[in-house]
């Protein structure tokens, strides 16, 4: 645990908008003894519209309070304004699993960050449909398990990740090529990541690169959004673009467009993490 956050944690706060909130939130933690280190607020509307808030500070003494400090901010705060919230402390390492098939670049970038001490988690192991990426994931020192999924034994395998993947905090598709069940998803809401190019709705199925090049596109990206039931239609959390030419090759275009991936999702796993998202309906508000 690094002692330069172990009294440290976050406040994540929906609720409509009305006056006196920032006052009502910012006085409660003073009389608490807290010190606010970072406040970002955003608001729909001028009047009358929907209202977010995430608040980092400071409190000594944290973890023997938080039972009461939540007690309290409900009674006071949170039901005066019926806010939808959730604190969180930074000394609670979220826990991660990785899903991930043949391709390693958006994989590999996650794990070479952990490593580096850049994403404040725990990976607790990698899953795949395939053995291909062992030795890559293992010389991280992290679980390797491979489950096969076919048309035939997808129900099983996905209980069986389901189960092996419980305690986990966050689930993240890096570039994990099956779609998972309904039943799946529904297991895990708003707590798995995937990402994937930008073409979509267009460029469907198999080598969006050779496709997009064919089509002579002149923007190629990426989109980190988190899981839903309705295919890669969940709340966005970050996208990226990059300008191409018509000179580029096919494997530049998928060269560039991977290195766009390996970033977007790494930022979005890293906002998350960091209790920087809050999720409205099918849409996020991201506090970078």
């Amino acid at each position: 645990m690094n002692m330069s956050t172990v009294n440290t944690a976050r406040l994540l706060i929906t609720c409509e908008d009305r006056p006196g909130i920032v006052q009502a939130v910012s006085s409660f933690l003073y009389h608490q003894g807290a010190n606010i280190t970072a406040l970002d607020q955003y608001a729909t509307e001028a009047q009358g519209g929907r209202y977010f808030m995430r608040v980092e500070f400071e409190l000594d003494h944290l973890s023997s309070r938080q039972d009461a400090l939540i007690e309290t901010f409900q009674k006071n705060v949170a039901e005066r304004y019926n806010m939808t919230w959730r604190l969180s402390c930074v000394s609670d390492i979220k826990k991660v699993g990785i899903l991930v098939s043949k391709v390693d670049h958006a994989l590999l970038e996650l794990l070479w960050r952990h490593a580096r001490g850049s994403l404040p988690c725990e990976i607790t192991q990698v899953i795949s449909n395939h053995e291909d990426l062992r030795e890559s994931v293992e010389n991280f020192g992290i679980p390797f398990t491979v489950i096969p999924v076919n048309k035939d034994n997808k129900a099983e395998a996905y209980a069986q990740i389901d189960e092996l993947m419980q305690g986990n905090d966050l689930l993240v598709l890096a570039r994990y090529m099956q779609i998972l069940s309904e039943d799946f998803v529904l297991k895990w809401p708003m707590k798995v990541i995937n990402i994937h190019h930008s073409f979509l709705p267009a460029f469907v199925g198999a080598n969006p690169y050779k496709q997009a090049y064919e089509k002579g596109v002149k923007l190629i990206g990426a989109t980190a959004h988190y899981v839903t039931a309705d295919l890669d239609q969940g709340p966005i959390i970050e996208q990226d673009v990059e300008r191409v030419s018509h000179d580029y090759s096919v494997e530049q275009l998928r060269e560039l467009g991977e290195d766009v991936e390996r970033n977007v999702l790494a930022r979005a796993v890293k906002w998350h993490l960091e209790d920087r998202i809050i999720v409205d309906g099918n849409k996020t508000v991201v506090f970078d």
